[in-house]
């Protein structure tokens, strides 16, 4: 099985500014991404997509592959993952030949495990290529939540769990991207990661789950670190 490795890795972030090459744990946080998937027997290449030269720079340090910087249309805020995805694979497949499967790794999910990794790879080996998901539990619970109508509070969901206790709610998860995995067909046909039916990998360590999005999220990083 040959599965390609993909750390997309823009260089802007408004929320973050930096974040890909911003210092965590004494090393920037691409670095966790990559040091972590490498020398995982089935992972064929680790290619890293970013439109940053200090960042190409870091990570061709670190050891992944950065062979060309990433188009201008790419590096917007309205460019999508999948694009970003679909891009770095067809060269690569064009180039070095076809793949099993893709794994897209974000870099602002630092703490993921390797074990995660490698029964990802192990349930979509045995899945025959099924797509994998990585997910968690949701908080808060959907049947807990409302939206606003008309400056009024409606249930979200119906029916929804406001009488219910937290243990009788029925087990939810949502998506924390720490992990996809799917095969180029299925990508380019679907242009998603999380398509129905895809097998999840459920990840109950809020810590494992944590995606840097914002400044308060960085600040959790390093409270994690600290309390090792």
């Amino acid at each position: 099985m040959r599965v390609l490795a993909l750390i997309p890795a823009r260089g802007q972030s408004k929320r973050v500014p930096g974040k890909n090459k911003r210092a965590l744990g004494g090393k920037p946080l691409i670095c966790w991404s990559i040091q972590c998937i490498q020398e995982i027997e089935a992972v064929c290449d680790v290619l890293v997509s970013t439109d940053d030269p200090e960042i190409a720079a870091i990570a061709t340090g670190a050891g992944a592959s950065v062979p060309w910087m990433r188009p201008s249309d790419l590096a917007t805020d309205t460019a999508t993952s999948v694009d970003v995805a679909l891009h770095a694979l067809n060269w690569y497949e064009q180039e070095n030949g076809v793949v099993d499967g893709l794994l897209l790794l974000q870099p602002t999910s630092p703490f993921r495990t390797r074990d995660t990794i490698q029964r990802g790879l192990e349930i979509f080996r045995l899945g025959n290529f099924r797509p994998v998901v990585a997910v968690s539990p949701a908080h808060p619970h959907p049947m807990w939540c409302v939206r606003i109508e008309d400056d009024n509070l409606v249930p979200f969901m119906t029916p929804n769990g406001f009488t219910m206790r937290s243990q009788e709610l029925p087990p939810v998860y949502a998506v924390n991207g720490v992990l996809y995995l799917i095969a180029p067909h299925d990508l380019r046909h679907e242009h998603s990661f999380a398509i129905e039916g895809a097998a999840p990998i459920i990840i109950d360590s809020a810590k494992e789950a944590l995606d840097i999005d914002t400044e308060h999220d960085w600040r959790c990083a390093v409270a994690y670190l600290s309390s090792q």
